[in-house]
């Protein structure tokens, strides 16, 4: 698990999955994320792999630190959070 990547996949949301979808797990899961700094539960399904799959495509050390630096103020507001 490293810092910043999609989240660790539950088995049953793998089978929701559509095909391109699964490029998702190509990842190395993370404790934050594009998701995590842009709604949390406020995202939908198909947003959050949308989100993951975007940041799998566009994955640099810049992405990253702008992520860790979003998820302090997400951390301390909750938005999104349920």
């Amino acid at each position: 698990m490293s810092l910043v990547g999609p989240r660790p996949v539950p088995p049953y949301e793998v089978a929701c999955y559509r095909r391109d979808d699964h490029k998702r797990l190509t990842a190395t899961p993370g404790i934050t994320g594009l998701w995590q700094v842009h709604g949390r539960c406020q995202v939908s399904f198909e947003e959050m792999i949308h989100m993951d799959l975007e940041y799998i495509q566009k994955a640099s050390l810049w992405i990253d630190l702008r992520i860790l630096f979003l998820t302090i103020p997400a951390v301390f507001h909750g938005k999104g959070a349920e």
